[in-house]
């Protein structure tokens, strides 16, 4: 079982901002800025690659709960970054689909 299945289990711990039936969004263990969460369907999805248009549904919620909790967090003012990668050259090292939810600073472009 992957790390971010097991985090929506509640197998392993961690600092969760939200959770439904569908989707869990918690704080990177490693931030890459002042505010880094995740957001993950309870669902496994490998990557975007392999979501397929039953999954589409569920990705879109993935999107506005990623809203949800960077408006909660204090970052809608200020602006944020989400962003979803897909396989390892796009730095992709948890072969969940989930997406990163960045701010609390300025962030350039392009970014990589």
């Amino acid at each position: 079982m992957c790390i971010f299945c097991r985090i929506a289990a509640h197998e392993l711990g961690a600092r969760i901002v939200y959770e439904d039936d569908d989707v869990v969004a918690f704080h990177d263990v490693h931030p890459q800025a002042p505010t880094h969460m995740l957001v993950i369907p309870r669902k496994h999805v490998v990557s975007l690659n392999e979501a397929t248009e039953a999954d589409a549904a569920l990705l879109g919620k993935v999107l506005l709960v990623a809203s949800k909790v960077a408006q909660e967090q204090g970052l809608g003012g200020s602006g944020y970054r989400v962003v979803l990668n897909t396989g390892p050259n796009a730095g992709q090292s948890v072969f969940h689909v989930h997406a990163h939810v960045l701010g609390g600073r300025g962030m350039g472009w392009p970014p990589g």
